[in-house]
């Protein structure tokens, strides 16, 4: 099978931390992405779990107790209303 060079762009720290991990399971940068991309075409998808902590659960639920909380108008700080200077 023909081969090519592919080039890819990452954080000097995320490639070198990268390399560190494949090196520990025994293989090099090179042959981990050819993992990653065999993976890939396998399963028909990313082979693994793409994670925003965002949208976990826990920060979901206290974004809507917050959200519940202000349409309640519950723990609504007082503030002073800010004049541009334009008037």
């Amino acid at each position: 099978m023909a081969q090519i060079n592919v080039t890819v762009r990452l954080d000097k720290d995320v490639k070198e931390s990268a390399e560190r991990l494949f090196h520990d399971f025994g293989m090099n940068f090179s042959t981990a992405v050819n993992v990653f991309a065999r993976q890939a075409l396998r399963q028909g998808k990313i082979p693994f779990e793409i994670f925003d902590p965002f949208y976990g659960e826990a920060n979901q639920s206290e974004l809507r107790r917050r959200i519940a909380d202000a349409e309640a108008g519950k723990n609504l700080a007082a503030h002073e209303l800010i004049e541009d200077g334009d008037e």
